[in-house]
C-alpha cells in the first residue's frame, strides 16, 4: 500500500495512543524529520507524560518545524492528532510555508490500543483515556479533508500498517535532475520575433506550424543536449503581447523551465 507524500509537507500522524504511530515514524521517516510531542514534553521537564508541560512542549514542536520548514525540510508531527483543535495549528504552519498538510490517520480497533497500553509501563493512564480519544478520530475522519488536509491516508488495521510504503514525490519545481548546458533567457516582454531570431542564432530550429489554419504554434527544437531556460516576464502591457504566441491560449512550445514574471502573471488572468 502505497502513501504519496510531496517531499516537501507537513506530515501529522493522527491515532490514539498505542496505534502505533511512533513506530510507523520511526520505520518510514528520518529521525530529525520527526517531532514527536512526547519527546518534548521531555525536552522541557525531563518527563515525557507530563501533561503540565503540554503547553510549552508544543511551543517547543512548532518552534523546531518552522525552522525546518524555512529550510525546506519534511515535518513528521508525532502526537495524537485526534481533536480538531490539535489539528488547526498544523494547518496553519502548512499554510505559512506554502506546502501541502498531510494526515497519516491509524483508524485501529480501540481494544488493540488497549492492550498495546497495558504493555507499557510508561502509560499508566485508564482506559477510559483511549476510548475517548477513539472516539474523537471517528469523528474527525469525514473532515479531515474539509479542514484543510490536502492528502489524507487512513490505515485501519495492523496489516495495512505494516503493508504501507512511503512514497515521495518531488515538487513540480524541483528539476535538480536537470542537467545543462543551459541557455538562459531574460526578460522577453512579448519580442516574439526578436526571441525566435535569437534562438535562430542559437542553433535551434523554430518552425510555425501552419497546417493548422489561425494558429500561432510553433515547434521548436534544440540543439543536442541543450535546454533554455526563460526568466521573467515573457510578455508585456498592450495589445502586441496578448496577439502574440507567448500569450497565445493554444499550445505553443514546451520550455525546458521558465519562471513566471509578474506581467505572465497579469496576461495569463486577460488571456
Amino acid at each position: 500500500m502505497k502513501l504519496t507524500i510531496p517531499e516537501l509537507a507537513v506530515v501529522a500522524l493522527v491515532g490514539p495512543s498505542g496505534s502505533g504511530k511512533s513506530s510507523f515514524a520511526r520505520k518510514h521517516f528520518r529521525p530529525t524529520e520527526v517531532l514527536s510531542s512526547d519527546f518534548c514534553r521531555g525536552l522541557v521537564s525531563d518527563e515525557e507524560n507530563s501533561q503540565a508541560a503540554t503547553n510549552d512542549a508544543f511551543e517547543v514542536l512548532y518552534f523546531i518545524a518552522s525552522k525546518r520548514l524555512t529550510t525546506g525540510k519534511l515535518v513528521v508531527i508525532d502526537a495524537t492528532n485526534v481533536q480538531v483543535e490539535a489539528r488547526k495549528p498544523i494547518i496553519a504552519l502548512a499554510r505559512q510555508f506554502h506546502c501541502i498538510p498531510v494526515a497519516i490517520v491509524f483508524d485501529l480497533p480501540e481494544k488493540l490500543c488497549h492492550e498495546r497500553n497495558r504493555n507499557r509501563p510508561d502509560r499508566d493512564f485508564g482506559p477510559h483515556v483511549i476510548r475517548q480519544q477513539s472516539q474523537q478520530l471517528r469523528r474527525s475522519l469525514r473532515n479531515l479533508q474539509r479542514e484543510g488536509f490536502r492528502r489524507v491516508h487512513i490505515l485501519h488495521s495492523p496489516e495495512e500498517v505494516d503493508a504501507a510504503e512511503i512514497v515521495r514525490e518531488l515538487l513540480w519545481n524541483n528539476l535538480k535532475h536537470e542537467h545543462g548546458p543551459f541557455d538562459i533567457i531574460g526578460d522577453l516582454h512579448g519580442c516574439f520575433d526578436e526571441l525566435v531570431e535569437l534562438l535562430t542564432q542559437l542553433g535551434y530550429s523554430v518552425e510555425k506550424q501552419s497546417n493548422v489554419p489561425g494558429s500561432l504554434a510553433y515547434s521548436v527544437k534544440p540543439p543536442e543536449g541543450r535546454k533554455v531556460v526563460f526568466l521573467g516576464d515573457l510578455v508585456d502591457r498592450g495589445g502586441p503581447s496578448r496577439n502574440s504566441p507567448l500569450c497565445s491560449g493554444q499550445p505553443r512550445y514546451q520550455a525546458n523551465a521558465q519562471t513566471p514574471g509578474q506581467r505572465r502573471t497579469d496576461h495569463a488572468r486577460a488571456c
